[in-house]
């Protein structure tokens, strides 16, 4: 049984103290494929040091956070866009909208938010998206360059099965992580009236932790938590959950 987490930060100071045993132990427990979004350029040293550290087993990703987008997000762009051309990356993220924390940067963020789209449509790539109270101005975006060369995950998915619903018909795959768990995640009473083969799981480590590790440090490890909840939710074995959701991890992918 292959399990893949579409989306773990393992390159994070969280994971500075035991990240080659955190990883190790993940792999050992059928893990075995990771997928590494970006937040910005500072972190880019450390996720290649992740991906020559385990080889077989992390995949990229390039692209600027919507949290770290600021004054000098053009910069940032430029990095990003620099390192598409510079090696293999297998998507552009994670890239989005997030208005929980700061509505600061708004215009920066859609501008740089649409900008990645069109870098990984030029770099033939999928996008991970990041969307925190902001469904209507990320789909906005996605309806600007809606087109069968946008494809990718709609990564922590929250919202509701309508949301669910517009989502996919950007060719989105809705990233499943430890919300699916919580008691007010409410995604769990209606994800069973979505196509298995719309759905990836994730963790998003070292943040939001399933039950019953919630509030504690995310790993990779605890995507065995959402596949478990994932399998009881659509009634089918945690062997078929695992599969089909690797499966889907690969078309989206490519790997």
């Amino acid at each position: 049984m292959i399990i893949t987490d579409t989306h773990t930060h393992l390159y994070s100071e969280a994971f500075d103290e035991d990240r080659a045993e955190v990883v190790q132990n993940a792999i050992d427990n059928g893990i075995e494929r990771f997928f590494i979004p970006a937040i910005d350029s500072t972190y880019t040293q450390s996720m290649i040091e992740l991906e020559k550290s385990f080889p077989d087993n992390v995949f990229l990703m390039s692209g600027l956070h919507p949290t770290h987008v600021k004054e000098n997000f053009k910069e940032e762009l430029q990095h990003v866009e620099e390192q598409l051309e510079k090696r293999k990356y297998y998507a552009v993220g994670e890239i989005g909208i997030d208005l929980y924390w700061d509505k600061t940067f708004l215009k920066e963020q859609q501008e740089a938010f649409r900008a990645q789209i069109q870098l990984a449509k030029k770099y033939k790539l999928p996008i991970v998206i990041h969307c925190r109270d902001a469904f209507d101005e990320v789909f906005e975006v996605l309806e600007l360059e809606r087109g069968e060369n946008l494809f990718g995950v709609f990564h922590c998915f929250t919202g509701t099965l309508e949301q669910a619903k517009k989502a996919i018909s950007y060719n989105m795959k809705l990233g499943i992580g430890g919300v699916v768990t919580f008691k007010n995640g409410k995604i769990d009473t209606f994800l069973n009236k979505i196509d298995l083969k719309y759905i990836v799981l994730e963790t998003d480590a070292p943040y939001l932790a399933p039950v019953p590790y919630r509030g504690k440090r995310n790993q990779s490890l605890y995507v065995l938590n959402v596949l478990e909840k994932v399998a009881a939710v659509y009634e089918k074995t945690k062997e078929e959950i695992a599969l089909q959701t690797t499966l889907n991890s690969k078309e989206v992918f490519g790997v």
